[in-house]
């Protein structure tokens, strides 16, 4: 009898069942027979005897189960050796093994299989460490999570070419041409702007830090480890604290044990802080170490739209997600012809309308902006209302008051 391997699987889960409850009930009831021997109340052991009647019958109808299973399944033991042989066939008969070996692989689907990788992420509340070989797609992945995630990018690269990440601003590129003392400035700016939203959480709670989301990308370790001072503290510290307050890090690198991440000794931090995406070849070795075949040929023929989330298996395929007009740097003039008078926001006027959601039919001023943000630490009072108005213009939100009390408010069906 032909059974589709996803019936078997059930079958197996089954007979592991039965074989289990059997044994458990033949226990119970050589358990209950004891008890009624030693018993010395009548009404005792006549209950107990007919409770162990019950116990055999229902061990009895677990047995009959396996039986059943076993003739339509065979022996499992037999099973196993004749998959061996199959494969051993492939050597000497390639047309009949090769149209065995294709029918199992095309039908088999890994358990837990992810297809979200975005909200497995977030559910878990955790950092992305990522682990993968050149050509693996470790930049295709972190610019595709990077603009599901949200909140102002920074990339830590000193290896950037001139045409990655070309519509960030220029500044949020920090390190290009191997310039190592830039990253390590900047990671000690996100280490004090952690600390500053630590105090500003603690004293005025959520509200005091809307709009302060970052997405940060460090490339790689543990090069930025030997050569920048602050890597091994920036990565613990917002390992520890980041998610808290909305600073989300990816940590690049082509291994995946917790030295190469600069935390050595420390594997609890790496585990407990990070989902592990493993790339190519890391994730068919990792499928090796789980001593999982099936998963191993399945990461194979998947190419780099299947990897591994942790411990699971995951398929998303982005080879054409890099094409999508987001990730292409328009001119102004593209730009206009695109979105005509209302433009997307920018950094600045997405924080303010960030703030807006978070504090509805509150008017914003100013001079509230300067304090909860450095963002706008470079700005005058002046320059800030010009930005209110701008969006008002727009009909992102309006304005309220005139002259130095302008103010902005955000509108929902604006």
């Amino acid at each position: 009898m032909s059974i589709h391997p996803s019936d078997l699987q059930n079958r197996l889960l089954a007979y592991n069942s039965f074989r289990q409850n059997s044994l458990i009930s033949i226990a119970l009831a050589t358990g209950l027979m004891c008890f009624a021997s030693i018993s010395n109340s009548r009404i005792a052991k006549t209950l107990t005897c007919g409770s162990a009647c019950v116990v055999t019958y229902l061990a009895k109808k677990q047995r009959q189960n396996l039986k059943d299973l076993e003739e339509e399944i065979g022996d499992i033991k037999l099973v196993s050796k004749q998959a061996r042989l199959a494969r051993y066939t492939t050597l000497f008969s390639p047309t009949a093994s090769i149209t065995i070996e294709q029918g199992v692989i095309s039908e088999y689907i890994p358990q837990n299989l992810v297809t979200d990788p975005v909200t497995y992420i977030q559910q878990r509340q955790k950092h992305v460490a990522l682990v993968g070989g050149t050509g693996d797609g470790k930049s295709t992945f972190t610019q595709y999570l990077s603009s599901k995630i949200g909140g102002r990018t920074i990339v830590y690269d000193s290896d950037c070419k001139p045409d990655e990440w070309s519509w960030l601003p220029p500044g949020d590129i920090i390190g290009r041409k191997g310039d190592f003392a830039a990253i390590n400035f900047g990671m000690a700016n996100d280490l004090d702007n952690l600390g500053e939203l630590v105090e500003l959480r603690g004293e005025s709670g959520d509200n005091a830090i809307a709009g302060r989301e970052r997405f940060l990308i460090a490339e790689e370790f543990p090069i930025l480890v030997d050569e920048c001072s602050n890597a091994k503290t920036w990565l613990k510290r917002h390992a520890k604290r980041g998610r808290r307050y909305k600073q989300f890090i990816l940590a690049i690198a082509q291994n995946d044990t917790a030295e190469n991440f600069g935390l050595e000794g420390d594997k609890e931090t790496l585990y407990s802080c990070f989902v592990l995406v493993r790339l190519g070849k890391f994730a068919q070795d990792h499928a090796r170490k789980l001593k999982d075949e099936n998963l191993e040929k399945w990461l194979k023929e998947g190419g780099k739209k299947r990897f591994l989330l942790d411990e699971n298996p995951c398929e998303l395929d982005l080879s054409n997600w890099g094409n999508t007009p987001q990730l292409q740097a328009n001119t102004p003039t593209q730009i206009q012809e695109e979105y005509g008078d209302n433009l997307p926001l920018n950094e600045f006027e997405d924080y303010i309308y960030n703030w807006g959601i978070l504090n509805p039919n509150t008017t914003l001023k100013a001079r509230t902006l300067k304090q909860v943000s450095r963002l706008f630490d470079g700005m005058s009072p002046e320059e800030i209302r010009v930005i209110f108005a701008a969006m008002a213009d727009r009909e992102y939100g309006e304005t309220v008051g005139k002259g130095n009390q302008l103010g902005w408010i955000y509108k929902p069906n604006c």
